[in-house]
């Protein structure tokens, strides 16, 4: 997913037909010009959703599409336009970083401005999550074959993740390169395996790298490095911000 080390993620923002509108991925596939009346967003309120009353005493071993109240979950993905089934995987994550990353003070809008950046949560390209909340048709970005606009990376998976075996390319609704999911994937749906097409396992996965990238996303410098390691734009930053801003404006409202 983005640069720790020597790890990068890829994200997947398409330019033709019913895909999202531009082309950016991360590192040095694109270079972006310094923008000096815009500078990089501040970070998010970072909310908490209410968690499930029959999980309130732990989260540990619980899928994390559980954890969150039913209610709550239903009401915020309405008044948001998000799947439902996605808006769970980002609550239920922001539950379970809460117990395992409390410092990072990771809040559900962060991810879900993440993934409707990404993949428009898992809708992008006329993709949708099914019954078990995996992506279909697989979500699967463009060939990183080195020709325009795009970087040059060969093939780390042997095809299996991304059925291509000369190139990579991101996968899944949170868009994972496969060296960086293999690094760091998580079980969001404790089902014993990991599945980057799979929201649960995806996002958590990407709550977990983000939270890796940073301290505390309550501060504004650490939200930005997060994301911006995530993808090193500063565009995508704000784009990521506006999404966040107005899902918890949103519920302010509610």
């Amino acid at each position: 997913m983005s640069t720790t080390g020597h790890h990068i993620h890829r994200p997947l923002r398409f330019l033709v037909g019913a895909m999202l509108p531009a082309l950016m991925l991360v590192g040095c596939a694109t270079t972006e010009e310094a923008d000096p009346a815009t500078g990089p967003p501040e970070a998010p309120q970072q909310l908490m959703p209410p968690q499930s009353d029959e999980q309130a005493e732990t989260t540990e071993g619980v899928p994390i599409a559980e954890l969150a109240d039913a209610e709550w979950v239903e009401e915020t993905a309405s008044d948001n336009a998000i799947p439902r089934r996605a808006m769970a995987a980002y609550a239920g994550a922001a539950l379970r970083m809460a117990e395992t990353h409390p410092e990072c003070n990771m809040g559900w809008n962060t991810l879900a401005g993440v993934g409707s950046v990404e993949s428009a949560h898992a809708s992008i390209g006329g993709a949708g999550l099914d019954a078990d909340g995996v992506a279909q048709p697989a979500i699967i970005g463009p060939v990183l074959d080195g020709s325009e606009g795009v970087m040059a990376i060969e093939d780390t998976d042997n095809g299996e993740l991304d059925s291509d075996d000369e190139w990579d390319r991101a996968v899944g609704p949170m868009q994972f390169l496969p060296e960086t999911w293999e690094r760091y994937a998580v079980d969001g749906n404790r089902d014993g395996e990991t599945n980057p097409q799979q929201i649960d396992d995806a996002v958590l996965t990407a709550a977990v790298y983000l939270c890796d990238s940073s301290e505390d996303l309550t501060v504004d410098d650490d939200w930005v490095r997060a994301v911006t390691t995530y993808n090193q734009s500063m565009a995508y930053a704000r784009d990521v911000a506006a999404r966040a801003v107005s899902f918890e404006a949103a519920e302010l409202d509610s």
